[in-house]
């Protein structure tokens, strides 16, 4: 039995590794996906021993840790900088930060992702096309508060070849957070203050 359990929790942290290095250098953003690719790699067809989202999310912070901190953090800056710039731009939809590039586990394919507060998803397709921004349109599925799982309308833009992904919520959709696709918990936003504050606090870790 406890030979059992130790290939087992070996198993777990293989996958979990390898999911984390394929994120961070294929630019794999779904989970489920690198859990798939991960077993079929590794010959896993025991989807008990796949690990869970929260695990990979850490082991994908130990591997940009470990094997890019130096270029990760010059990255994530300038992701957090060009997220700022867009914020202001976008002052008038009250944007949040979310997503990698908040949590820091941004790699060099990932997208800015905002949630912006608007009446309607028309008031901020008309306002980036007033300003003459190509754009892509979509939707974004996400679980809401309560469980149910919901298509929020999406733009997306490039602005120095970084992608920027505006998900457009209604006004009163500010107050509760649709949950974390990591932990179930309510997803983490930031507003345009706390990003200022993280690219200080970057800064000065940098000088340090």
């Amino acid at each position: 039995m406890a030979r059992r359990y130790r290939d087992h929790h070996r198993l777990k942290t293989l996958l979990t590794h390898e999911c984390a290095r394929l994120m961070a250098e294929e630019g794999i953003k779904d989970f489920g996906v690198a859990k798939r690719k991960a077993a079929l790699r590794l010959g896993v067809s025991d989807k008990a021993a796949l690990p869970d989202n929260l695990q990979i999310q850490q082991a994908l912070i130990d591997y940009q840790q470990f094997f890019n901190a130096a270029s990760h953090e010059t990255h994530l800056r300038t992701l957090r900088k060009t997220a700022l710039e867009a914020m202001h731009f976008l002052a008038r939809f009250r944007p949040k930060l979310v997503g990698a590039v908040l949590v820091g586990t941004a790699g060099p394919h990932a997208d800015i992702q905002l949630h912006l507060f608007a009446h309607t998803p028309e008031d901020v397709l008309m306002f980036l096309m007033d300003h003459g921004i190509p754009l892509e349109s979509g939707t974004r599925r996400l679980k809401s508060s309560n469980g149910v799982y919901v298509s929020i309308p999406m733009y997306r833009f490039t602005a120095d070849d970084i992608g920027i992904e505006l998900a457009v919520f209604g006004l009163l959709d500010e107050r509760e957070s649709p949950r974390s696709p990591v932990d179930g918990r309510p997803l983490r936003r930031a507003n345009s203050s706390e990003v200022r504050e993280l690219l200080d606090a970057n800064l000065a870790k940098s000088i340090l």
